[in-house]
């Protein structure tokens, strides 16, 4: 077996700098199931948030992160984010991460629930794949190992301790074993769980999938965040449009041109994501539509043009000059604010197990995640992850140093006689009609049934497609059933059943899975 001090599973934003940072310290290998630039880093387009302007504080960007998560931040993760970033930012800067100047300051803009300007872009709206390339440009160049076409398959753990990760090979079908002192989850989330989805094809929930059947613990993970607004033309695949446009002040219309925002909440187009995206859903219902439109025509073109390049050019290549015409959006699944319950370290329930970025449920985000706090958490905590283990070894605990939380493990449901063909498509749809921006307790009972008998259904994989819908039907029962434990509405999780937030659901439910 090879071994590596550090193996790191995933190649985003989190995984290449975990990979950079602990290169220094001992042997890395990354393990990546397609190539090094196959991830959701990239498409990432609002930027990263950072208190460093003349009005802003550590203390005032925390204040936002804690009223955003609607209860459910930890806000000892939440202090350290805001504390700590700086010197993150800091950092990237010294890799070559070309953020956007003038006059020779970094220029910071704002997005909505923020309360002052402080989101920091590459790009004008192509910030993710500013760092992205920046961070692989410096893994490919360093004594990194890189495996590509490589799909963790399971986690190898012996007398409770990590020691290292099956892989298969996706092009010939070998598993191979390879061995270390600590293994990184940095896998992303699960976006493409949904019918609609800002996701690349890559996103399927491989690293969750993992550590649950691992034994690791699985927290919060009813909450995903749908981005509001997303390009909606036919034949095109969806498409972000940033949060940052209406930051800019684009204006949402509904089909008959009225400013609609406005009637549902008096930060109108600036409120939180969780309230635009159902403000939207209700208004397509109104006007019979599958859509909505984001109006940035009163805007100087000079702005529009210079400010969202990507978009501008994206939309003007399909038709659309936005200068001049509205964009058509809808809501699509974006972001799991859950995952992979870690400590402030990284940490999870076995030792030597991490998880960093996307996957890993820090308490950060609480039940709905503050626009451009990703990115920022994905570096913030992937240094810790290093820092962690350069440390003495000491008695492992990733205890909930949140309010309470409850651990449950997926019920054992019985098989339906006639359920749904299991394919991708139907999984997207089920999950987007049953558990997707507005649920029921009637819908998400159904998707339990069927998901259930899915999964006893589903043969063993053998190959990178039939992985992939193993690890999103798990991924869909964790969420499913998560949302109908979750007897309230919070956050970005919304039950026609249970419209108002309960003091009683201001706790955390946890999944572990039941060993026998």
């Amino acid at each position: 077996m090879n071994h590596y001090d550090y193996i790191i599973v995933g190649s985003g934003i989190a995984g290449l700098y975990v990979a950079l940072l602990a290169i220094k310290r001992g042997s890395v290998l990354i393990l990546t199931k397609g190539s090094i630039d196959d991830c959701n880093t990239k498409y990432a387009q609002g930027g990263i948030a950072v208190a460093m302007g003349k009005d802003d504080s550590p203390e005032l960007h925390f204040r936002d992160t804690m009223a955003a998560g609607d209860g459910l931040c930890d806000a000892e993760a939440v202090r350290i984010l805001t504390e700590e970033a700086a010197d993150c930012i800091a950092d990237l800067i010294k890799f070559g991460v070309p953020f956007d100047t003038l006059n020779g300051e970094i220029t910071l803009t704002r997005e909505a629930a923020h309360s002052v300007p402080r989101i920091m872009h590459a790009g004008g709206d192509a910030t993710g794949e500013h760092i992205e390339v920046t961070l692989s440009r410096h893994v490919r160049s360093s004594h990194i190992k890189v495996l590509e076409n490589c799909l963790a398959s399971k986690i190898l753990v012996k007398n409770g301790q990590v020691t290292g990760v099956k892989s298969l090979d996706c092009h010939t079908g070998s598993i191979e074993e390879y061995g270390c002192r600590f293994l990184i989850l940095a896998t992303g989330g699960a976006g493409r769980l949904y019918k609609y989805t800002t996701n690349s094809d890559v996103v399927t929930g491989d690293g969750i999938a993992l550590a649950f059947e691992a034994g690791a613990e699985i927290s919060d993970i009813e909450f995903f965040q749908f981005h509001p607004t997303v390009l909606r033309l036919p034949g095109v695949a969806p498409f972000l449009i940033s949060e940052a446009v209406r930051g800019e002040g684009g204006i949402l219309r509904n089909v008959e041109g009225h400013r609609f925002m406005p009637d549902y909440v008096a930060e109108a187009d600036l409120a939180p994501r969780d309230i635009v995206a159902r403000s939207i859903v209700y208004e397509m219902q109104k006007t019979h539509s599958d859509r909505v439109f984001l109006d940035v025509t009163h805007l100087p073109p000079r702005l529009i043009t210079t400010r969202f390049p990507h978009i501008y050019r994206f939309c003007r290549e399909h038709g659309l000059d936005i200068t001049k015409g509205l964009i058509p959006v809808a809501p699509a699944a974006h972001y799991l604010m859950g995952g992979v319950k870690v400590n402030t370290w990284g940490e999870t329930n076995i030792p030597g197990l991490f998880a960093a970025g996307e996957i890993a449920c820090t308490g950060v985000h609480g039940a709905n995640r503050l626009a451009s706090n990703s990115l920022l958490e994905s570096v913030v905590f992937s240094k810790r992850v290093v820092q962690r283990t350069e440390m003495p070894t000491s008695p492992r605990h990733c205890e909930d140093r949140r309010d309470e939380a409850i651990s449950y493990c997926l019920p054992d449901r019985e098989v339906l006689p006639k359920a749904p063909s299991l394919n991708l498509p139907n999984l997207q749809s089920l999950m987007w009609d049953k558990v997707g921006i507005v649920r029921s307790g009637k819908g998400l009972k159904e998707a339990a049934n069927i998901l259930a008998t899915w999964e006893k259904l589903l043969p063993q994989p053998t190959d990178r497609p039939s992985y992939e819908l193993s690890n999103l039907v798990l991924c869909a029962r964790l969420v499913t059933e998560a949302a109908l434990l979750r007897e309230e509405s919070r956050g970005a999780h919304f039950r026609t059943d249970f419209p108002q937030a309960s003091p009683e659901w201001q706790r955390h439910i946890v999944f572990r899975k039941n060993v026998k």
